[in-house]
């Protein structure tokens, strides 16, 4: 089933940063669970981990070991090297850009659209618009002034999704969420919006968000990434699938396909 609830499909996308880790292995195994799950991607960071950590030199070995999560790689890299990672993705990559500008026929588009100043550009040119938001009156606002940008360029407001992006420790299992962290809304920290709660109370921000029309979906940040990414899937994703709210398999293939975004012109179905 694909689910659905409020305006159009609920996308979700998780981090996988893990600092002090090099092990493609330990990468992997993060990845495997994001996807088994259903979700449209992960990202990792090129600022955490060891200094020789790069995203696209481990996504690249995530690549063969994963068949369907999109792969998106925080850190400006060359265009064959994301091209590389599309190619042995099968169109699973995302491209991570500070400035979006026009590029054709390139990856699916993702950038930080937080900032005022980034959303114009966001607006015209991104495909995904991560936006780190502390209720869901901020998150409406911020995407409704995306999609403003976007009518005014002459850009389909419907091809651009915005993805509020939390973090999230889930490190007390069942408890409700604390005041100021879940239920009225997550709580403003120095990295960002934080939500400290249940795997339920998270299922259930998320899906009043995304019924209110706040958001497309959330771009959720672990705290403790093994921890938090399991109590998430097993728990936060699989009550939104329980409920109809999110996919239980994946429709497509490819990164576009999980977005549910058109391709570009005279770029081939990937088989």
């Amino acid at each position: 089933m694909t689910g659905s609830y409020g305006r159009g499909l609920l996308h979700l996308a998780a981090a996988v940063d893990q600092v002090g880790v090099f092990d493609a292995e330990r990468y992997v195994e993060l990845v495997r669970l994001a996807e088994s799950g259903g979700l449209d991607f992960v990202t990792l960071d090129g600022r955490f981990g060891w200094t020789e950590t790069d995203p696209l030199t481990v996504l690249a070995q995530v690549a063969p070991a994963t068949r369907r999560i999109g792969l998106v790689p925080m850190a400006t890299a060359p265009e064959t090297a994301v091209a590389h990672l599309d190619r042995i993705s099968r169109g699973r990559a995302g491209r991570w850009s500070e400035a979006p500008g026009p590029a054709p026929d390139q990856p699916v588009r993702v950038t930080d659209a937080t900032e005022p100043a980034a959303r114009q550009p966001a607006a015209r040119y991104a495909d995904v618009a991560l936006v780190r938001a502390a209720s869901s009156a901020q998150a409406a606002a911020v995407r409704e002034e995306l999609r403003a940008y976007a009518g005014e360029s002459g850009r389909d407001p419907e091809a651009l999704r915005v993805l509020v992006s939390l973090v999230v420790d889930l490190g007390d299992g069942e408890r409700a969420a604390e005041p100021g962290h879940g239920g009225g809304g997550p709580r403003q920290t120095v990295q960002g919006p934080l939500y400290r709660g249940g795997p339920v109370d998270l299922a259930e921000l998320v899906a009043g968000w995304h019924g209110e029309g706040a958001a497309d979906g959330f771009h959720l940040v672990p705290a403790e990434p093994r921890r938090d990414l399991e109590r998430l899937v097993n728990g936060t994703v699989a009550l939104l699938q329980h409920r109809g709210l999110f996919r239980t398999f994946y429709p497509g293939s490819t990164l576009r396909e999980h977005l549910g975004l058109a391709r570009p012109a005279g770029q081939l179905a990937v088989p």
